[in-house]
């Protein structure tokens, strides 16, 4: 917990350099995932993805609200893995599904203070997490293709304008909410 102190220590001193000592917005975008058989999950892996998945994100927000100003908005980000089942990925669908609940939560914690939460649950998306495996391997980015709607994996532009929209005063009035942006992943 000392490196979140660490971290608010240096969020405050930006923010103080850019003339505010408190802060507007917070994305949670932790996350690792892991892929194994329920079986197979050892105590030591599960602790792990907890500890990024969830553990992470709960603190860090706990300690950041506190330099929040009051009509902030909170974005977490989920997997659209909450909806739909795939295989070998409990650890890592359960703790998002936490994160789910925790923004829930959160939003009526903290909506006295106007401040907004809500989750975004992305499908998979080209990008470095799990090793690149949507956007390097052709063989799952082609499977991922047949299963959405929009007929192509997510990219990174596809999620950013979601979650800035979030963070707009033009989406004030929306909290608690889990908004999937897949492409229509496992219609």
């Amino acid at each position: 917990m000392g490196e979140f102190d660490n971290f608010v220590g240096r969020v405050s001193s930006t923010a103080k350099e850019w003339g505010s000592d408190r802060i507007d917005y917070l994305v949670n975008n932790a996350g690792i995932s892991h892929h194994q058989a329920f079986d197979k999950v050892t105590e030591e892996e599960l602790d792990r993805v907890y500890a990024v998945n969830f553990k992470g994100v709960f603190f860090l927000t706990q300690k950041l609200v506190r330099i929040m100003n009051d009509g902030g908005r909170i974005v977490n980000i989920s997997t659209g893995l909450t909806r739909f089942w795939t295989p070998d990925t409990i650890p890592y669908a359960s703790l998002k599904g936490a994160i789910e609940v925790f923004t829930l939560y959160l939003a009526k914690e903290l909506g006295a203070r106007s401040i907004t939460v809500n989750a975004v649950a992305p499908g998979a998306i080209q990008t470095d997490f799990s090793g690149g495996v949507v956007r390097d391997n052709p063989e799952i980015n082609k499977r991922v293709a047949a299963m959405t709607a929009l007929g192509r994996p997510g990219l990174p532009d596809d999620i950013g304008p979601m979650i800035a929209s979030l963070l707009s005063d033009a989406n004030r009035w929306v909290t608690a909410q889990r908004i999937e942006a897949s492409g229509g992943m496992n219609l």
